[in-house]
């Protein structure tokens, strides 16, 4: 039996308290408005954390990348639906191998071209690949509206290809601020996603599925009549760039408990200063803001390499020495996670699980 103060560090820390707590929040909030739950694997690329959201009621699970969905069907995960398009002779062959054994996986498509390029490859193979039209709100996608139903119309002639509805997925709505002008900023997108699949009825063309919404646009979009199913994903472990967005009582956002950390040791102590094992290597790095101690308010950590970082002691609460653990919040947990092949899930200091990260590095 292993605990807190046995593992090597730095190390990926699960609170499992909080992380079944951030599930069960989640997954009630999304059953009693009658939508579908369909959280994103990019943020955690475990297939336990799949599996335990799956147990709690997802109809499936969102992948970034083809790879990141070869591995959750690997391990028996339903309910694929592949947010980026799938371009390029190799990763279309990929996708037709993996709709023939996981059929309901559904494929984001842009791209008249690319449309054609799949369906003859999945004519080619005898099979029917599953497609949703990917709108752009900033990041990939069709406009809505007349383009997406131009699109729409090539995708009906296209007898390999089925038509489940529509991507409608907001990126910077996530953390527009303050907790307002999220909402503005969602609504305005989804009215689009709404309006384009009523385009598509009219022309006679079935559009079930209108799929989106996020962490931090969740409790609008899920009120929203017209979105069918959610696919937040940071929400299972937080992050710091979470909580800076505000919610509805203030400029914390406490929808979700920080279940996430990053253990590391003091492994040096120069005077006013505490150096850690955890830097670049250890935490992400896209964000302006730097990971914040557990505990230990007052005391900032700064950057000192790829390997370490130097926490400034000048208003530390207490003193700190050689060997000590320290665990931190990171800025962003996505890309975080990625830095690591295993989470230690933990129940209170008791290491319960060690899960592997099974689809780090799977970015094709």
């Amino acid at each position: 039996m292993q605990f807190r103060g046995d593992l090597p560090t730095p190390a990926l820390l699960l609170d499992l308290d909080a992380f079944e707590s951030n599930i069960a929040t989640m997954a009630a909030h999304l059953r009693v408005r009658g939508k579908g739950f369909r959280p994103h694997g990019k943020t955690h690329k475990c297939p336990e954390v799949a599996r335990a959201l799956v147990a709690a009621g997802a109809i499936g699970c969102c992948a970034a990348r083809l790879a990141e969905a070869e591995v959750f069907a690997d391990h028996g995960i339903p309910g694929l639906l592949i947010t980026t398009a799938v371009i390029g002779r190799d990763k279309i062959a990929r996708a037709v191998t993996l709709a023939k054994r996981a059929p309901d996986t559904i494929f984001c498509v842009d791209d008249e071209a690319n449309a054609r390029d799949l369906n003859a490859a999945a004519q080619a193979a005898g099979v029917t690949v599953l497609v949703a039209i990917d709108l752009y709100f900033g990041r990939t996608g069709i406009l809505p509206g007349a383009p997406a139903l131009a699109l729409a119309r090539v995708i009906a002639t296209l007898k390999n290809l089925t038509l489940m509805g529509l991507q409608s997925y907001d990126g910077d709505a996530a953390h527009t601020t303050p907790f307002d002008a999220r909402k503005l900023r969602t609504d305005g997108s989804m009215a689009q996603a709404i309006e384009t699949k009523a385009m598509l009825e009219r022309d006679g063309i079935a559009c079930p599925m209108i799929t989106g919404g996020s962490t931090g646009t969740y409790r609008f979009d899920s009120e929203n009549p017209g979105i069918t199913e959610l696919q937040p994903g940071s929400f299972v472990f937080m992050d710091l760039d979470y909580g800076r967005i505000g919610g509805a009582d203030g400029p914390e956002y406490r929808d979700f408990k920080n279940a996430l950390t990053v253990v590391t040791t003091v492994v040096s102590r120069p005077p006013g200063f505490a150096i850690v094992d955890g830097g670049y290597k250890a935490f992400s790095t896209d964000r302006p803001f730097t990971p914040r101690p557990v505990d230990l308010p007052g005391v900032t950590y700064g950057w000192a390499g790829d390997e370490h970082g130097r926490l400034n002691l000048a208003d530390s609460p207490r003193e700190l020495k050689v060997g000590d653990r320290l665990e931190f919040i990171p800025p962003h947990c996505d890309p975080t996670v990625n830095l690591y092949d295993s989470i230690y899930a933990l129940r209170g200091d008791r290491v319960e699980a060690v899960w592997p990260i099974a689809a780090r590095g799977k970015s094709q």
